[in-house]
């Protein structure tokens, strides 16, 4: 939203915004209470998001979480837990452009440097099956959309 605020600021200078262009807050404001909704949720309930997906990652691939003779499961937490922060930013102000721009791409160079694409891709695949279990279908469903960012991007 923010992206889209500063991009309408600038095409819409000296005039009037359209209707259509000012659709986005439309659709924004509707979707708001879940927005909410879903940011608490997930703030609330982080640290067992977190352990649920490792368990799972763990039972589908124990090695998944190791670099050659190195145990990297601690980074993954944290780095994890960063992700997951920063996609409910995006959620609540619904903005996935600022969350490619400002953190994916960026992490998406570290990830590749120590050769972790494989299990970002197993990360926010089970982090989708997860989060269903602690939000609603419709939080749920503007939230699985940002985790598929998340996965295209750091997976890749």
């Amino acid at each position: 939203m923010l992206s889209q605020l500063s991009r309408l600021s600038v095409e819409a200078d000296g005039r009037y915004a359209s209707a259509a262009e000012l659709l986005f807050l439309k659709d924004y404001f509707q979707s708001l209470n879940y927005r909410i909704s879903a940011y608490k949720k997930i703030q609330a309930s982080e640290k067992e998001i977190i352990s649920q997906v490792e368990a799972q990652m763990q039972s589908l691939d124990p090695t998944l979480f190791r670099r050659g003779s190195q145990d990297v499961t601690a980074k993954w937490r944290v780095d994890a837990l960063r992700v997951l922060r920063h996609s409910a930013a995006a959620l609540l102000i619904n903005d996935t452009e600022r969350l490619r721009d400002r953190l994916l791409l960026w992490f998406q160079t570290i990830l590749g440097a120590f050769q972790a694409k494989n299990s970002s891709s197993v990360t926010y695949d089970v982090m989708k099956k997860v989060i269903k279990q602690h939000l609603t279908a419709e939080e749920a469903s503007l939230f699985l959309p940002i985790l598929e960012i998340d996965r295209s991007i750091l997976g890749k």
